[in-house]
């Protein structure tokens, strides 16, 4: 028997897909971020996403680590619905390479003053790399994770007998 219609698989929902995403991407990347900072890879703040709202003091403690924390996750999920709208049928892992390198470069070099109210090289260079690579990764898981849903045709075609 060839495809029907109630063989097909159902269409993912980009939308819902990437609030998924970047929920997921946040929540775990957050929490690498948390212990590059407790174990003091990166002298980055968990909470620096929220310095344009909160004061520094604040974000020092347990509540702003938190707020920070949930910051980034809402970050990650803006970030993960601008990534699947736009370049969610890019196959590979690449993609998702770049966007993580895009969005560090915009925090940490374009917008240091505004988030880490520093310039980004006044940073210890562990800093400086560690936090390149937790965005190299998260861009990866991202991306990584778009590509797979939305490129990945074995999923697609049950006439080869794959599940």
């Amino acid at each position: 028997m060839g495809n029907t219609v109630s063989q097909r698989r159902p269409k993912t929902n980009p939308l819902f897909f990437a609030i998924e995403t970047g929920f997921f991407a946040g929540l775990i990347w957050g929490v690498v971020q948390w212990i590059f900072s407790v174990f003091g890879f990166t002298k980055v703040i968990p909470g620096y996403l929220g310095e344009p709202f909160f004061r520094h003091k604040f974000l020092l403690t347990g509540a702003g680590q938190l707020v920070g924390y949930l910051l980034f996750i809402g970050f990650s999920v803006l970030c993960s619905i601008i990534y699947v709208l736009i370049f969610r049928k890019i196959k590979g892992p690449w993609a998702g390479m770049l966007y993580g390198i895009l969005w560090w470069s915009v925090l940490f070099l374009a917008c240091s003053w505004l988030f880490l109210m520093q310039p980004p090289f006044r940073l210890p260079w562990d800093s400086v790399i560690s936090e390149f690579c937790l965005f190299l990764m998260w861009g990866l898981f991202i991306g990584y994770t778009a590509a797979t849903e939305y490129t990945d045709e074995r999923k697609r075609d049950s006439s080869t007998g794959m599940a």
